[in-house]
């Protein structure tokens, strides 16, 4: 029985939506693909497929993701590919962000964040308008 003061399940109560969970001190390397949400908390360096991806503040993801949802507190490198993306931690020199909706919340701790804009095809292709 969960403890009410879990924080793993802060509601006390039981969880019922499934998720993939990459722990705090986890580093996996390779591909990952989920029919559930994706919740890294520790590193992933590779491939990810899934409906969703959230990076927490302790977690790190670098490689080709395609979702339908990115959220990420932590760190990011890489070509990510989703329809909505909220961003808020670190993003590494060279990362590609690929989305319908972009929420930036992020700080540049040496020189300035260059942000290029236009459209881009599910397969990364450059559409002209």
């Amino acid at each position: 029985m969960k403890a009410m003061n879990d924080p793993k399940n802060p509601t006390g109560g039981a969880t019922t939506e499934k998720r993939t969970l990459v722990e705090e001190g986890t580093r996996f390397k390779g591909s990952l693909t989920s029919t559930c949400a994706i919740l890294v908390q520790g590193s992933i360096e590779g491939d990810i497929e899934g409906p969703s991806v959230t990076v927490s503040a302790t977690g790190a993801v670098s490689g080709k993701i395609a979702a339908g949802a990115l959220k990420s507190d932590g760190k990011i490198a890489g070509e990510f590919d989703v329809d909505t993306a909220q961003l808020a931690g670190s993003i590494e020199n060279n990362t590609v962000v690929r989305a319908a909706s972009l929420d930036l919340k992020v700080t540049v701790p040496t020189g300035k964040l260059q942000l290029t804009f236009g459209s881009a095809g599910r397969d990364g292709s450059r559409g002209r308008s």
